[in-house]
């Protein structure tokens, strides 16, 4: 039995960032735009009229569209949090899409100064978009797709948010779509391949699923429990296991492809070697333990008290697999801190940490966020986000 803080452990210390995942914002965007760009291509009508856009003129605007819902960036300007649990909200609802087509396709069509009708543009816009609330779906980040209606994230989690094959397919894709560009089926061939590489990684999640069923059963917490596979970075075939058994978590880094034991690696390999020697064979994985809100009695209570208050409403509605990362008790201030266990990546830092705080001469809890300097020494004093 481990507490969350172990977490950090298998966490590399260079990585500095606090909110580190949303560093990957700027690279995933340009995914959602070439699947934007590819499926504008792959639609393309085979004869297009004169009042039909240009097949380059498409494909830019499918690759604006499918980058649209990212634009919820500029909420991180009101703060961290509130940007957290509203991104991939209203732009990226299907309820929302129409409007969301309509509004680009008057906007392209007053950029390019009334040449084509709103109607040329608002089909491609709306595959553009769709193309992207897809790619987030299959991602564990979760998507607000009824939004405004309601605020639960649809998740189907194959993909993590960054896949260096899946981006790779799509720009072989855009490759060969221009090389033969008298036809559309190079387009179509690389919608038809990304699928069922998507497909693939589904599969791969229910594998990695039936792991940690096996786990729950001998250790009989099937009936009780609910086990969940968290897609891992760099490779289809390494998952983050989650039993959750009521406020307890059991974890573990797997390959399904691994076999034997990684071997024992210097600590000067490059991190990647060291990354990948984390996840080990199914059959012979490592589980450890975390308490929701840590071992010590004391703390546990205090801990689930601010984990159900008020204030800390707002992130916990966005967080999955929350923990307690660790309780700091001064003679001027308590703060307690939680992360979420869904964004446990071996080789980066814990992000989205966020916790309350309570001076000792103050009644009210206040939410903060826990952050980290450049140099990836942790700073003491917290990043306010609301008062």
């Amino acid at each position: 039995m481990v507490a969350a803080g172990l977490i950090s452990t298998v966490i590399h210390p260079d990585a500095s960032r606090q909110d580190g995942l949303l560093d990957f914002a700027v690279m995933d965007t340009l995914t959602h735009a070439l699947s934007g760009a590819l499926l504008a291509r792959a639609t393309e009508p085979s004869s297009p009229r004169a009042d039909q856009l240009p097949r380059r003129t498409r494909m830019w605007i499918g690759f604006w569209a499918a980058a649209f819902p990212d634009s919820d960036f500029i909420v991180r300007f009101i703060d961290p949090l509130t940007y957290l649990t509203t991104h991939r909200g209203i732009t990226h609802s299907v309820v929302m899409l129409p409007l969301w087509a309509l509004v680009l396709a008057f906007a392209c069509m007053w950029i390019l100064r009334k040449k084509y009708s709103w109607r040329a543009f608002v089909g491609v816009c709306a595959l553009g978009i769709g193309a992207h609330i897809v790619g987030d779906v299959i991602t564990a980040f979760g998507t607000m797709i009824f939004a405004p209606l309601s605020d639960w994230r649809a998740q189907l989690p194959a993909t993590f948010i960054i896949d260096p094959y899946f981006t790779g397919i799509l720009i072989a894709g855009l490759i060969a779509a221009a090389v033969w560009k008298d036809t559309r089926r190079p387009a179509m061939i690389g919608l038809a391949v990304l699928a069922g590489y998507i497909g693939f990684q589904g599969v791969l999640h229910q594998r990695a699923v039936a792991v940690g069923e096996a786990y729950a059963t001998r250790h009989g917490l099937i009936k009780e429990a609910e086990v969940s596979a968290v897609p891992q970075p760099f490779s289809p075939f390494n998952w983050m296991l989650v039993v959750e058994h009521g406020n307890d978590y059991h974890l573990s880094y797997v390959s399904l492809v691994r076999r034997e034991l990684p071997e024992a690696l210097p600590d000067d390999a490059f991190w990647l070697r060291r990354v990948n020697a984390s996840y080990f064979p199914a059959d012979k994985a490592a589980w450890f333990q975390v308490l929701r809100y840590g071992q010590a009695p004391m703390e546990a209570a205090l801990a689930e008290k601010v984990w159900h208050s008020e204030t800390f409403a707002r992130y916990r509605r966005f967080a999955l697999f929350p923990a307690v990362y660790r309780v700091d008790a001064a003679r001027d201030r308590t703060c307690v801190w939680f992360n979420d266990l869904r964004f446990a990546l071996i080789g980066r830092d814990m992000p989205f940490r966020y916790g309350a705080c309570q001076g000792a001469a103050d009644t009210a809890w206040k939410v903060f966020r826990l952050s980290n300097d450049d140099n990836g020494r942790e700073i003491l004093d917290a990043i306010r986000v609301e008062g």
